[in-house]
């Protein structure tokens, strides 16, 4: 059963100073969360390393699993608008190009700060409320495949979204974080490419 706990933040900055305030806090957690795990990354030494009160934190985040999952979002956000980028960028390409342009930006997505994402992956809890990744991309894998449904084997292209979303963030979080070889020479993405195509061709 996932805890119910509110992870809304307190309140949102809205002055320069404000921002830099919050972006001082979520650095220092991705710091403490990196190097010496979830047990470790309490509130007072979050604001301890961020050079604030533990008040000034409170102003904004009013518990540890607040201020976690606002890092997380930050970091999913960050992976979505990169893989959103290259879906707009090629929305006109041919499909084998457009199809390699996003496994490999799927790559990089996952490639951003592969510590941090192995931590908030493994380590921490999983709320009720928390922002899901996977059906912001499957949104975008879908409007991507709706262009070209006349191109298309598969029809359900609901489904045929989910799969692909499921498929490529598999083996791309799997390669970042445990096989990271894998990703050295292209091969993970020309085979990732080949697999995505034969599906959908």
């Amino acid at each position: 059963m996932l805890p119910k706990v509110c992870i809304n933040p307190r309140k949102l900055p809205r002055q320069e100073r404000s921002r830099i305030t919050v972006e001082a806090i979520l650095i220092a957690t991705a710091q403490i969360l990196v190097e010496e795990g979830y047990a470790k990354a309490t509130t007072n030494r979050i604001a301890e390393r961020a050079g604030v009160s533990i008040g000034s934190l409170y102003q904004y985040f009013p518990n540890k699993q607040a201020l976690l999952a606002a890092l997380r979002d930050q970091h999913h956000n960050e992976m979505i608008q990169a893989i959103a980028s290259i879906a707009q960028e090629v929305s006109d390409a041919p499909m084998d190009t457009a199809i390699s342009e996003l496994v490999k930006a799927s790559l990089h997505a996952h490639a951003i700060n592969p510590k941090l994402h192995k931590v908030l992956t493994e380590q921490v809890p999983q709320f009720e409320e928390s922002f899901n990744v996977g059906k912001h991309i499957t949104s975008i894998t879908y409007a991507f495949l709706e262009k070209r449904s006349d191109q298309l084997r598969p029809k359900n292209l609901a489904l045929t979204a989910f799969i692909l979303e499921r498929l490529v963030e598999t083996l791309t979080h799997t390669a970042v974080i445990d096989q990271p070889e894998y990703l050295t020479d292209g091969q993970l993405e020309k085979e990732i490419t080949d697999l995505v195509l034969r599906y959908l061709l």
